[in-house]
This record gives structure tokens, sequence and C-alpha cells, in this order.
């Protein structure tokens, strides 16, 4: 083996997901909404009846970022008056499941 040959290159971050992690976490209402989801609290009028200092503009700001990433899914209803709900994609279960992971290992960090 030559020995200015090298056996691994220099490894980076994973973009697209770091991105999303550091996103969502920089949202101080995803992870209350993904607890608002997870108690089947799913109508944006709901969740922010539900929340002290939830405005409407930062919920929607919020899950606009969360079904980009394909977190959340919306579902629209053709109803009068219309309604809307959201549901956690399969991929976004396999997300807060990372979410979940940091928050242990957070736990881990204080303890």
């Amino acid at each position: 083996m030559n020995t200015n040959e090298k056996l691994f290159a220099r490894k980076s971050a994973p973009e697209k997901s770091a991105r999303m992690v550091e996103t969502i976490y920089g949202c101080k209402w995803s992870l209350t909404v993904y607890q608002l989801l997870a108690n089947k609290i799913n109508r944006p009028g709901e969740m922010v009846k539900s929340v002290e200092g939830l405005s409407t503009k930062v919920l929607n700001q919020c899950l606009k970022k969360n079904i980009e990433f394909g977190i959340l899914h919306k579902i629209n209803y053709p109803e009068i008056p219309p309604r809307v709900e959201y549901e956690v994609t399969e991929f976004g279960q396999k997300f807060m499941r990372i979410l979940d992971d940091i928050e242990k290992l957070q736990d881990e960090i204080d303890a």
C-alpha cells in the first residue's frame, strides 16, 4: 500500500437533514405542535386555543415549514365552512423519533 494513499475522505454533516433539525429546533413552536398532534389536537383553531402565546400567523408559518420538510401533511375537507387538519407523515414519525433521541441525550448531558 502506498503511504500517500488516503483511506478516508473528509466526512461532512448531512446538509439537508442537519438544516431540517436546525430549522425545527429554531422554531420554538414546532415541538409544541408535535405535542398537540400527539394529543389528537390537529385543527389550527384548536391548536391556537390550546397554547398560550401561540398566534395564528406564527402557527401557519410553523405548519408550512413542517409541510415543506415532509414532516406534516395538510388535509383539506371540502366542506362549508372549510375544515383543515394536520397529521404526521410516516417520514415525520421517523424524524420525531430522532428528536426524542436528541432530547434523551440532552437529559444525559444534564444529569
